[in-house]
């Protein structure tokens, strides 16, 4: 059968509120032209974030029912924290209540002043929380990611020999960890080889640099080592993420991803001394180490997606969905990051809109178009998120200007996605007829989220 159908049957449902496309102008207008700041119930198709947007399973939701909210000590955690060991191989699980909370705590202690800290990609959070504490972040990307339209099997591999060449040039005494992000989400949901893994990983332990691994969304990029890495093939999902972590020294999670759960995320090592650390800061800012500022049930809902999602029929089903859509949208000649990735079709609003310069925002002028022109809600990924100022205040633009069109799991069916490419393609026939974006208002770290702007006329 050449079909792939959801692995799934619906439950329960929520209603989808209709507006018309004058209406949302109007919404977008008010809005400021930033679509974190339009409501959910006016948003037809929410391809915002794939982060706690997720369908939880009946056994997810048992297991709420089920959860202990016991301030120390809760049965809850254990399972917890049992599931994260036997997934990992990682004897230390700290709980806390999303992935940046996770990120928080262990760039305070491993960031600061004069201190770097180096990726394949990070992403808008990860950056934000490591500026914040006052180090660097260094982006370390494979030449074959910084380009769009080339396919290949893993262009989210970091690339080695800039690895090397930066540890030379910055000290390896300086650059206090490595970090692997697993699918790399900022280009373009691309996985990561095994064989990059392994390799990051004999850099990392020549010069005594710590690697962790951003392991949001590691059941997909396990996925993508079987069906593209060579050797892979006949081996299990659970066998893949087994050897995936047996090369890191630690990982942070966002539970709201791969473990299909609303929130949630954790942190997990090997170091009792950097964990001790880790749990001190968690009291000041989480709560107690056994919830992490989580409810009992929601360690319990983590704690079973996360075996779901090692589910093989699951999987298949989530990356072909994604590959539906690029292919849909390639077929009619729109730009898009190639091949698919795991959880989210990029569209290259460089290559969409060539006559929008990136102090004017391409990316976010599209999303705009698409939710006016559709109601589809998605993300720029580009010099708004991620673009700096020089010294004259002039935009330093990013290396990408993407649009991210995210994909809740086991939330929108087929007719949906396709509605989605027919928004997509319409909106590419007339792409001509889109003007760019100033800002007006902005803070200064992770301004995207609160940005005001409006057109240029």
């Amino acid at each position: 059968m050449n079909t792939i159908i959801e692995p799934f049957r619906i439950k329960s449902v929520e209603p989808i509120y209709f507006n018309t496309k004058e209406e949302r102008h109007e919404i977008l207008k008010k809005a400021f032209y930033n679509l974190f700041l339009v409501r959910s119930t006016d948003v037809l198709i929410d391809l915002l974030t794939d982060s706690g947007t997720s369908a939880m399973s009946s056994h997810q939701w048992a297991g709420i029912m089920r959860g202990d909210e016991s301030y120390a000590g809760s049965p809850s955690f254990f399972r917890f924290e049992k599931t994260i060991q036997q997934l990992t191989g990682m004897p230390i699980v700290i709980p806390t209540h999303q992935g940046r909370a996770a990120e928080k705590i262990l760039f305070s202690i491993l960031g600061g002043e004069g201190k770097y800290i180096v990726s394949n990609t990070l992403f808008d959070t990860t950056r934000a929380n490591i500026e914040f504490s006052g180090a660097i972040g260094i982006d370390l990307l494979c030449e074959e990611g910084k380009h769009p339209s080339i396919p290949a099997p893993f262009k989210g591999n970091m690339d080695i020999e800039l690895l090397k060449k930066t540890i030379s040039e910055k000290g390896a005494e300086n650059i206090s960890l490595c970090i692997i992000t697993v699918t790399n989400n900022s280009g373009g949901g691309q996985p990561v080889s095994m064989q990059n893994i392994r390799d990051i990983r004999t850099v990392c332990t020549a010069h005594g640099i710590p690697m962790f691994i951003d392991a949001c969304r590691f059941a997909e990029n396990a996925y993508f080592i079987k069906l593209r890495e060579e050797g892979y093939a006949d081996k299990s999902i659970p066998s893949i993420v087994h050897e995936l972590f047996s090369y890191a020294d630690g990982c942070t999670m966002s539970a709201k991803k791969d473990a299909f759960a609303n929130i949630g995320g954790f942190l997990a090592m090997h170091d009792e001394l950097l964990a001790q650390q880790c749990r001190n800061m968690l009291i000041l800012t989480e709560g107690f180490p056994t919830y992490g500022g989580l409810a009992g049930r929601d360690l319990e809902a983590i704690a079973i997606g996360l075996e779901e999602v090692m589910d093989e029929h699951y999987l298949q089903y989530r990356i072909r969905s994604i590959e539906y859509l690029t292919q849909k949208l390639m077929q009619a000649s729109v730009p898009v990051m190639q091949p698919a990735g795991g959880h989210a079709v990029y569209l290259d609003a460089k290559a969409f809109l060539p006559h929008i310069p990136a102090d004017q925002y391409p990316g976010q002028a599209l999303a705009g178009e698409l939710y006016v022109h559709g109601g589809i809600r998605s993300v720029e990924i580009g010099s708004l998120m991620f673009g700096k100022y020089d010294s004259l205040q002039r935009l330093i633009p990013a290396p990408l200007e993407l649009v991210r069109l995210a994909i809740p799991r086991r939330v929108y069916t087929q007719s949906h996605i396709d509605y989605v490419a027919e928004v997509i393609i319409e909106v590419f026939n007339n792409r001509h007829q889109i003007t760019g974006l100033r800002i007006t208002e902005e803070a200064p770290a992770l301004r995207h989220f609160t940005a005001k702007l409006s057109p240029i006329q």
